[in-house]
């Protein structure tokens, strides 16, 4: 078999590492649709298996971290990546995994959405897989997308006292990352609010309404369509904006094929020229 080299035609490409979730909402397909829906190529690598509906999460299993390691390596001898999105990371072998991936490929920058809850607030995660996180993955993040409780959970683990979001925030840029995308759907407020902290301590803020429903993959759909964006040459500004308008968008057209929470619509957009 021949294989034809065509790079006029090469797409920008997304690295996912996510959990599976089997109702479609969130994880490794939230990722693909949301990546896809803004023309960029998603390639995969799940990190656990999960049973779970639109309401709960009933348990998680982690895959073999040295399974996933080879599969990063062999994507990436493969293609060139533009970005890393890290989604669920499940345990702390899957955590350091990543870390020897993202650690040997500095100059892709990484987006991480720290999942360390589900949207119905089961646990995802323990004080174990949040150090590690914290050692491993974020020294190495352009972007991290925590919620409201997953700011203050990565910052209090270490430091007990910060349970306030600016201070959260600034402790996470001070272990390394670039920027801190705290997503404001959890505070009770009409209008929601997200922060964007920067390493220089600058803060912006973008807003949107709050929408009547609640949802599955939305943090998810942010993170990937963030991701997407970066990857076709964005800046981190704008890459968050037009990320924030989608995934809003995508909450607009939400349906509810379950008895639980909506499931946003990524391919609203392709769905609307049928």
């Amino acid at each position: 078999m021949t294989y034809i080299k065509n790079h006029s035609k090469r797409k920008p490409v997304v690295l996912c590492f996510s959990g599976h979730d089997p109702s479609g909402g969130a994880g490794i397909q939230a990722d693909i649709e949301a990546i896809t829906a803004q023309g960029v190529h998603a390639a995969t690598i799940v990190t656990a298996l999960t049973c779970q509906n639109t309401s709960h999460v009933l348990s998680f299993q982690a895959v073999n971290a040295d399974k996933l390691q080879k599969q990063a390596e062999v994507l990436l001898k493969d293609m060139t990546v533009d970005v890393i999105k890290i989604g669920m990371t499940a345990d702390v072998d899957v955590v350091k995994a990543i870390h020897h991936i993202i650690k040997q490929h500095k100059e892709i920058p990484v987006v991480l959405d720290p999942v360390l809850a589900s949207g119905a607030g089961t646990s995802l995660s323990s004080d174990k897989l949040i150090n590690a996180i914290n050692t491993y993955l974020m020294p190495y993040c352009h972007l991290i997308t925590p919620n409201i409780p997953e700011v203050i959970k990565l910052a209090s683990i270490a430091e007990p006292d910060n349970t306030e979001i600016d201070v959260a925030a600034s402790f996470l840029l001070h272990l390394g990352s670039e920027h801190v995308l705290v997503t404001g759907t959890h505070a009770d407020l009409n209008v929601i609010e997200h922060k964007l902290y920067h390493v220089h301590d600058t803060l912006q803020s973008f807003r949107n309404e709050r929408l009547p429903h609640e949802y599955h993959g939305s943090g998810c759909t942010l993170a990937s369509s963030i991701a997407a964006f970066l990857a076709k040459g964005e800046d981190t500004n704008s890459a968050i904006q037009q990320g924030l308008d989608y995934t809003f968008d995508s909450l607009q057209h939400a349906h509810a094929p379950g008895q639980g929470q909506w499931l946003p619509d990524r391919l609203f957009q392709r769905n609307q020229n049928d």
